[in-house]
């Protein structure tokens, strides 16, 4: 299976793409092979970002995009919004999603999910808050659900958290968790019965014809799920695909798998997981919990890529403190979760005026300042392996393969 990461502007946008295996031709009108899972995250392609007012803050990126519309994508199953700032939550570009679609889902941070409402672009259904994560709260986890790639194959799984930090004034300091486990075709023929039926978003009820799944190892405990869709009903989160395949649907259960051991499943791939935090956030205890609680128990660690600006930035305490963690809070994380990949984001040097800048403090890190932090961080016992330290240039990808 792999990660495939493309970075779309020389910010923070992102086409994130998570496949059970590589070179499959697409099975679907969305250009999706099977099995896929693809997120968008923080679209902003062209034109201004203005932060209340123009004098106030007004920011122009310098280096184009490599697309000019999200129509040069194929449509993803989620948008991922991790702010409702304009450089992360941009109403333009927002704008050029098709605002009938049933395929994509848009999950936000509350403030960005209630200002995405208001745009009264998009169906409500569509547009979702994220809710923050927590190990005592079962439904603080939003669960995709990946039918299988043949009859009598294992389903797979995505899972998607969103980690905020604890009184933040600015409200710019979150992680975003991604993870995926993929489906598998059967090793031999197996009888399949899929999900009938989902109740809708706010219902908790169980399957009517729930499925049994191989767990990820080590088993967690199931549980009954609480699904949010169901592909008939265009009011419920939901996805439509071809009608080679079932559709993925969307859970904010505990766990949506239960323990088998039919021989004719194939072992459960090893999970891929994704930490995205712009701005950055302290790893104890926001992420640490996330890590101990829902990596670990999903074998999902080492984590597979970490998106995390290099640059620190800070304003005056009167003016929210800090701004961007930078090197420095994004090497406890990688550290801490033993990251296979640091990838560098928000760190564009865009055209920025207006007063909010007068008191701004910057310090930037290259790539060689984080590969040497991080070797050093390394070699004195913090994980014994290191990472890849990268800057994806502007239309430029790279895959990770497990």
């Amino acid at each position: 299976m792999s990660l495939k990461i493309k970075h779309l502007n020389g910010d923070t946008t992102f086409l994130l793409t998570f496949s059970p295996v590589e070179q499959r031709p697409p099975s679907n009108r969305y250009g999706h092979p099977p099995g896929t899972f693809s997120v968008l995250v923080d679209p902003w392609l062209s034109g201004p970002s203005s932060m209340w007012h123009p004098k106030f803050f007004l920011s122009k990126h310098t280096v184009p995009s490599c697309i000019s519309n999200l129509s040069h994508i194929p449509e993803p199953n989620v948008v991922l919004i991790s702010q409702d700032k304009p450089d992360h939550c941009h109403e333009p570009t927002l704008r050029q999603l098709d605002p009938t679609s049933t395929f994509t889902n848009i999950l936000a941070v509350p403030a960005a999910a209630k200002k995405i409402r208001g745009m009264k672009h998009f169906d409500p259904s569509r547009v979702h808050a994220l809710p923050t994560y927590s190990s005592k709260d079962h439904d603080s986890i939003i669960r995709f659900y990946i039918p299988p790639l043949t009859p009598g194959g294992a389903a797979g799984e995505a899972t998607i958290a969103y980690i905020p930090a604890r009184m933040d004034v600015s409200g710019l300091h979150n992680a975003v968790g991604i993870t995926y486990r993929p489906p598998t075709a059967a090793l031999s023929t197996v009888r399949y019965s899929p999900p009938s039926t989902y109740s809708n978003f706010s219902s908790p009820h169980a399957y009517r014809h729930p499925i049994t799944l191989p767990p990820t190892p080590p088993e967690s405990p199931p549980q009954r799920p609480r699904s949010l869709s169901s592909s008939t009903n265009p009011s419920t989160l939901s996805t439509v695909s071809s009608s080679a395949s079932p559709p993925i649907s969307y859970s904010t259960s505990a766990t949506s798998t239960t323990s088998t051991t039919n021989p004719n499943h194939p072992r459960p791939a090893k999970t891929l997981s994704l930490l995205y935090s712009p701005h950055g956030l302290a790893y104890y205890p926001h992420i640490q919990s996330y890590a101990t609680t829902h990596l670990v128990p999903h074998a999902a660690l080492p984590l597979t890529a970490l998106i995390h600006g290099f640059d620190r930035i800070e304003n005056p305490w009167y003016m929210g403190g800090n701004v961007n963690a930078g090197l420095p809070g994004g090497v406890e994380i990688a550290k801490n979760l033993m990251a296979r990949c640091w990838i560098g984001a928000h760190d564009e040097e865009k055209e920025n005026s207006g007063v909010a800048l007068w008191k701004i403090r910057m310090r930037k890190f290259g790539v060689g300042d984080v590969r040497e932090l991080v070797r050093r961080e390394w070699s004195g016992g913090g994980g014994g392996r290191g990472c890849e330290v990268r800057v994806l240039d502007c239309g430029e990808e790279m895959v990770l393969r497990s």
